[in-house]
């Protein structure tokens, strides 16, 4: 994963303690079960299998002792260093049935017991024969009584064994579920915060709905690293780490047939990423594409319906979807094919090959059937965390690439924001042969120089494309300039932080984005230092506290997604009166009464005529009606001033200006010879 991985690394460090925490408890969690196998082997070999060991006649009575026609044998285990041992006797299990043996084998081999007598011959052919006398179910028990004891006893530490592994396991899992969402929820806020200090550029390129996928579903992917991966592969290594520990304790001849798995994952890891990361690029991308176009379908719904795009839409998105879907199926493939299925059949073939050896008399005489228990337990407690591993593989690339797209944003050059405050300007502005372009070398403002006086109003004129909002964006940083300069109050812009260049700028578009909320937290914006009054005497400078005021909640009726419930007017005001509850020194009106109503654009130029004092106000306007008293018109043509002066003094001039005004005032264009 290389520079991800470290990434993420960093990241689990912000909460490292919890982490260590859960996995040290994970480790006596695993270090705890696996005494259970061990038991298990002591219990099969000492307790129950124990039986054939040689018994002797005991001089005196203990508690270990059984009798038995008339006579007390205890087994050799429990004889003290200084007890006397008596004759040899032996209990033997044959064919399901158990006999008596007075004497010990000389002997052992294949077994077989005929009227009373038993016949034992070895791999070289040599036979021995005993007389044994079959035990009854009673006279059995008597053996196995002594043992009961401490069976018991085992049996209960493996419980008490299993009871503190599931504490431990569960504030393991409590504590890394803990953290993990810690680590996405500090990741989302990192991705957020960082999404507002990128350029406005960079979303031109971007769909919103990608920026959402990599905020919302990219995330939730990484989280599902720390809590499943990290859980399986570090409970997977400490698992063959301890395993094999024990088996090499246990019998180094069955470790050394199991060692053959460690390489079989390690290949099996390798070539499943190969394939998986190439799957889950696409997969991660394509479901970007399919989190944009929902996004855009449903802003552009009216607009679907309206032109009857519906279809056409429906298919754009079964297209990605198929896309979606055939690599969704490609993955599921692979999974299928590399998860626990071939995990099981290379476990079986590995018991198939042991239990083979043991039954062939090559382990036979080294390996007790207590020792076979024990190595086939940690064989399933082993192979239980390797698919784990091997599941979790995908959740791993998943992981991988989401991160990777995560990081890819954070990436991004953006801005710091910057804390603190600047005192509120003058608000004079000057543009020094100002020359932009969005793209390359495609030039949308050449040589542009003019100066806008404290207090004045600034008109831009021009046809679509003529480059009067692109002066507006340089003005407030949205886009840096390649040359000339642009200065507020004799400041180079680019030498004022881009926050605290907007502190004292307010702006009004011509389509107003509202937020869920309020009318009032639309104009406040939630900033605690616009106080109720303010937002009350906003909305009555610009004319509309009335209007709002005649609604069922006031200035406090909600206000949807957009303020889709109010109209384009009502919008407006709402923007309108945003930008001057702010008490902007520099207030930019960007076609702000192209979409209002006459009615609506009379209150709003009544209120500008106050609001202008004292602020320098720059307005873009297509109705030349509504900038007859601006202090200064600019008109543009293709990224260039052609024009410049007050309504009256380019009437006179009779250039584009006056023929544009007498178009819109319904007469034929008189152009100056």
């Amino acid at each position: 994963m290389g520079s991800t991985g470290k990434r993420l690394f960093r990241y689990a460090m912000l909460y490292k303690k919890p982490i260590f925490a859960a996995l040290g408890f994970m480790l006596i969690a695993v270090c705890v079960e696996l005494l259970g196998p061990l038991i298990a082997q002591r219990m099969i070999d000492n307790n129950i299998m124990g039986i054939e060991k040689k018994w002797h006649v005991e001089a005196s009575e203990s508690r270990y002792g059984v009798e038995y026609e008339g006579v007390r044998y205890k087994r050799e285990d429990h004889f003290s260093g200084d007890e006397t041992k008596g004759e040899v006797a032996r209990v033997l299990q044959m064919e399901g049935k158990n006999y008596f043996l007075r004497g010990d084998l000389a002997f052992d081999g294949k077994r077989s017991v005929t009227d009373g007598t038993l016949t034992v011959t070895a791999e070289d052919g040599t036979a021995a024969v005993y007389p044994v006398t079959p035990l009854t179910s009673e006279e059995l028990y008597r053996f196995y009584k002594p043992e009961l004891p401490g069976l018991l006893t085992l049996a209960a530490a493996y419980l008490g064994l299993l009871a503190v592994a599931a504490v431990f396991t569960y504030f393991q899992r409590l504590l890394l579920q803990k953290s993990a969402n810690r680590i996405v929820q500090r990741m989302r806020e990192d991705v957020f915060a960082h999404t507002q200090r990128l350029p406005v550029q960079y979303f031109d390129n971007l769909p919103a709905g990608k920026v959402v996928s990599r905020i919302t579903n990219d995330t939730e992917a990484v989280r599902e690293l720390f809590v499943a991966v990290l859980t399986n592969f570090f409970a997977g290594a400490v698992y063959m780490v301890a395993i094999f520990g024990a088996l090499f304790m246990l019998e180094p001849w069955l470790a050394a047939l199991a060692l053959p798995i460690v390489p079989i994952l390690a290949v099996w890891i390798v070539v499943y990423r190969k394939f998986a990361g190439r799957y889950n690029e696409v997969i991660r991308n394509k479901l970007s594409d399919i989190n944009a176009m929902i996004n855009e379908s449903i802003l552009g719904m009216p607009i679907i319906q309206a032109f009857r795009r519906s279809k056409r839409t429906m298919e754009e998105f079964e297209e990605h979807n198929k896309e979606f879907y055939k690599y969704q199926n490609k993955l599921l493939n692979l999974n299928s094919l590399t998860s626990h299925n071939l995990v099981n059949v290379v476990r079986n073939a590995l018991f198939i090959v042991v239990i083979w050896l043991f039954w062939g008399d090559w382990l036979g005489s080294i390996v007790t059937v207590g020792v076979l228990y024990a190595f086939i337990d940690y064989m399933n407690r082993m192979f239980q965390p390797i698919v784990g591993i091997v599941n979790q593989l995908a959740n791993l690339e998943t992981a991988r690439v989401s991160a990777e797209r995560v990081f890819r944003l954070l990436d991004e050059p953006g801005t710091d924001v910057a804390t603190g405050a600047l005192p509120r300007y003058k608000g004079e502005v000057r543009f020094e042969d100002v020359t932009f372009a969005y793209k390359n070398d495609d030039y949308v403002l050449k040589n542009i120089s003019f100066e806008a006086r404290q207090g004045e109003t600034v008109a831009l004129v021009g046809h679509t494309g003529s480059g009067k909002s692109s002066i507006l964006n340089l003005l407030f940083r949205f886009y840096d300039i390649e040359k000339g300069s642009i200065k507020v109050d004799g400041t180079d812009v680019r030498d004022i932080p881009k926050q605290l260049l907007r502190q004292h700028m307010g702006i009004v578009l011509q389509d107003p984005y509202l937020f869920t909320g309020t009318i009032a937290s639309n104009v406040s914006l939630d900033n605690p230092a616009i106080t109720r009054d303010k937002v009350v005497q906003a909305l009555k400078d610009v004319g509309a506290y009335d209007m709002f005021m005649n609604l069922p909640g006031g200035i406090d009726e909600p206000v949807l997604e957009k303020g889709s419930t109010l109209s384009a007017g009502q919008r407006q005001l709402i923007s309108f009166a945003r930008a001057l509850a702010y008490d902007p020194a520099i207030l930019i009106l960007d076609e702000a009464t192209a979409s209002i109503d006459t009615e609506t654009e009379a209150i709003i130029q009544q209120a500008l005529d106050v609001l202008k004092q004292g602020r320098t106000t720059f307005v873009i306007a297509h109705r030349l009606s509504t900038i007859r008293q601006a202090d200064q018109i600019l008109v543009l043509d293709r990224g260039e001033i052609v024009e410049r002066g007050n309504h009256e003094t380019l009437m006179q001039h009779g250039g584009k200006y006056y023929a544009m005004y007498q178009l819109q005032q319904g007469g034929a264009p008189v152009l100056s010879a």
